[in-house]
């Protein structure tokens, strides 16, 4: 258990997601203080179903929510801190790099790959800041001897089964041919020539960079049939094959250039 005075805000977030079709929602359980009343009071918060939401996104999104609402109710005279607990370690050992590394280097990390979710981040840096006193994310095991963490896990799946609402991310995705999961590392970066199929696309609007989901259909390659991510500048198509070249880069998977789309034959 976590000791709190008696003037701080607890809340407990945590995010859902499902597949096939991929949607996601989140929880969130708000404790108010003794200050507020001589009880304790408990106000719970579900939300609807965003259409191609992840797992990190839901976990983010479930916090910047609840700021958002304690922004906009709570009077903050009366407490003397927010701790937010969730059981999303990407959420609670990422905020102190959102607010003082990842700003500077303009949203990507040294290694030259961009910050994932950065439009997020930068939302809960910028919530975060509004709010009139401290915020503290703290990690807590998931699904343990904690009635409150059991409590906006339920409300979170459930709201992921709600009906879709809306589009989380604008994304394109399409059938992969290759029986693989995508592996992070699985393909090498050294200057070749590649045939890949693109399994999704989306634009990475702070960074103003194209992420793909790919798989090798090279027959020939080392790689054939190995899923990754992989970032460029230039556009290309969920659903469509090219046969692109990557850059030299060991850090970062990234097509330099697109010789070629690979164009099916017809009878």
């Amino acid at each position: 258990m976590i000791s709190v005075e008696d003037s701080a805000l607890v809340i407990h977030t945590d995010g859902s997601c499902f597949q096939h079709p991929r949607r996601g929602g989140y929880g969130i359980r708000i404790i108010f203080p003794v200050s507020f009343s001589k009880d304790e009071e408990i106000l719970d918060i579900d939300s609807p179903s965003y259409q191609n939401a992840t797992n990190n996104q839901m976990e983010l999104y479930a916090v910047i929510q609840a700021l958002k609402h304690v922004e906009s109710s709570v009077n903050f005279h009366e407490i003397s801190r927010i701790i937010i607990l969730t059981d999303s370690q990407y959420v609670s050992d990422n905020y102190s790099n959102a607010i003082f590394n990842w700003p500077k280097n303009k949203w990507f990390l040294k290694n030259g790959a961009p910050v994932l979710n950065a439009d997020l981040w930068k939302e809960l840096v910028k919530v975060s800041f509004r709010i009139k006193c401290r915020v503290e994310i703290k990690w807590v095991k998931g699904h343990a001897k904690n009635t409150d963490n059991k409590a906006v896990d339920k409300i979170a799946r459930q709201s992921a089964k709600n009906k879709i609402k809306k589009i989380f991310k604008p994304m394109t995705v399409r059938r992969k041919l290759s029986p693989n999961i995508v592996n992070p590392g699985s393909i090498k970066s050294v200057g070749q020539r590649l045939s890949i199929h693109v399994i999704t696309d989306e634009f990475l609007k702070l960074q103003k960079l194209f992420k793909y989901k790919v798989e090798v259909i090279s027959k020939n390659s080392k790689y054939f049939h190995n899923v990754d991510l992989v970032y460029s500048k230039l556009l290309l198509k969920a659903g469509h094959s090219y046969i692109v070249s990557l850059k030299k880069n060991e850090n970062l998977l990234t097509i330099s250039k697109v010789i070629k789309e690979i164009v099916k034959e017809t009878a």
